[in-house]
């Protein structure tokens, strides 16, 4: 069993929110504009903004245009970055050393891709004893098509994640959901399907 963290400092993720992972998924504009307006809130009330990046040879080359922040967003000087290279925000990357400096024990996420790197990341601060909300208008993915013609639309990957995430159960942590408007940094914990 995971160390379960005691108390309840937070920190916003923001997972991914780049050029060219964003230029495809469902309701981009809408899912940016969710993403901006947490780190507003987080920023508002103090609470540290961490960024992550990812890379891959292939499709988003470090330092490539597609590597880049969207245009709405950018971290503020002094907030943390991340760099990966695998699904999880944890693997390899100094994400954990980042959260233990700051003394968190609870995570809130948002970014992309939700069935990739955002299930990946949530898990992984689950199986490390950290409570965690996600922000369920912050994250966005692509639709999938299986090579049996069959296609899974992006909508239904992104609420299946918020059911998922709502009501995973792990001994002494806490999963929730929430949109960008209901959730209060000051309030952690807002549960909603």
């Amino acid at each position: 069993m995971a160390t379960v963290r005691e108390g309840s400092k937070q920190a916003l993720l923001i997972v991914d929110v780049q050029v060219g992972v964003m230029q495809n998924v469902w309701d981009a504009e809408r899912v940016i504009g969710n993403v901006a307006k947490a780190v507003e809130k987080a920023r508002q009330q103090g609470v540290p903004v961490i960024w992550v990046q990812h890379a891959h040879e292939e499709e988003i080359p470090y330092g490539s245009s597609a590597w880049q922040w969207v245009a709405e967003l950018s971290p503020a000087e002094g907030e943390a970055r991340v760099y990966k290279q695998f699904n999880s925000s944890f693997e390899e990357t100094n994400l954990e050393e980042i959260l233990a400096d700051l003394g968190i024990t609870h995570v809130v996420l948002a970014g992309a891709a939700s069935n990739w790197c955002i299930r990946s990341t949530a898990y992984g601060a689950l199986d490390r004893g950290y409570d965690l909300t996600l922000i369920k208008d912050a994250h966005s993915t692509e639709s999938m098509e299986f090579d049996d013609g069959v296609v899974v639309e992006a909508a239904h990957i992104i609420r299946e994640l918020n059911i998922a995430m709502t009501w995973t159960d792990y001994p002494g942590r806490t999963t929730s959901t929430a949109t960008v408007d209901e959730f209060d940094f000051a309030v952690p914990n807002v549960l909603s399907c």
